[in-house]
């Protein structure tokens, strides 16, 4: 497969029409046509179908799609990784990060690396440990930031010498407000908003001292943040870290850290054995500056 078809690919797929695909790409319609019956006979596969009025992808279209972004993505971090120089270091950092405050620790690396590096630039994705470490494992991000028990031997990385406050995000006039803090029992009976890892966290699992199965989970999350506007309907109760959600001032919610107390642990982690960019090492070792300025 050659990645300028994969990219003539995405934009049939972006426009579903391959007229306004060609049109985008500057060229004429039958060329474009071919390259893509020649992509589908190579593979063996059809890959679109032809309405009258848009494409469409097959289901084998879609699964291409996702590996040729990735692809294309790929190929152009490389690219511009390749064409940076030495006297003038640039380029782009890809971050994969689950939801914590910790998040200011890498915004003060690069804000500090900006002040000698100016043409960095960062992009930050956000995603829970498995695709964090997914997009990671397939070169697509330079660095995770991973929240809690995560197996992080097959990466190198740092440990930070930071925590997380597990704890209940509620609304103010929720019966558990009054508590300074919340027990497992007081939880049992209570309609839950979870997110989707908290059902695969082991020290979670073991703080609420009874099958997650048994519990009253009305709602799943990726971010809390929407999480929080369901709590203020008055939802349920959102088990969260603290500091993501604003609970000062006029904020109709509250937040009540777990007892007895439950911390997250933060990590940085990076694939072993990894030829970075000179942007992404110049970034790993201001983190190891900050990490040596908190000692």
């Amino acid at each position: 497969m050659d990645i300028r078809v994969l990219q003539y690919f995405l934009a049939v797929a972006r426009e579903e029409s391959i007229t306004k695909a060609a049109e985008r790409l500057r060229m004429t319609q039958p060329p474009l046509s071919r390259q893509l019956k020649d992509l589908e006979d190579e593979l063996g596969k059809q890959l679109l179908i032809r309405g009258s009025k848009k494409v469409t992808l097959t289901e084998d279209g879609m699964l291409l799609r996702k590996r040729a972004e990735e692809l294309v993505d790929l190929m152009e971090k490389t690219k511009t990784e390749l064409t940076s120089s030495n006297e003038n270091i640039s380029g782009d950092i890809h971050i994969g990060c689950g939801e914590t405050e910790a998040i200011s620790f890498l915004a003060q690396a690069a804000w500090d690396l900006r002040q000698k590096y100016p043409l960095i630039h960062y992009h930050i994705y956000s995603g829970d440990a498995e695709r964090v470490t997914e997009r990671l494992d397939k070169g697509l991000i330079d660095f995770g930031l991973l929240v809690g028990p995560v197996d992080v031997n097959q990466y190198d990385y740092i440990r930070l010498p930071l925590k997380d406050t597990w704890g209940v995000l509620m609304r103010k006039d929720s019966p558990l407000a009054e508590k300074e803090s919340i027990t497992a029992e007081d939880l049992w009976d209570k309609p839950l908003i979870i997110s989707h890892q908290t059902s695969i966290n082991s020290e979670m699992f073991s703080w609420l001292k009874t099958d997650i199965t048994k519990l009253n989970i009305v709602a799943t999350y990726d971010l809390v943040y929407n999480a929080s506007l369901f709590v203020k309907k008055g939802f349920g109760y959102v088990i969260a870290l603290d500091k993501l959600i604003n609970t000062t001032g006029d904020s109709a919610l509250c937040f009540r850290p777990l007892y007895p107390a439950l911390k997250a642990g933060l990590c940085i982690i990076w694939k072993k054995y990894q030829v970075f960019s000179r942007a992404s090492n110049a970034f790993l070792q201001q983190l190891k500056t900050e990490l040596e300025n908190m000692a």
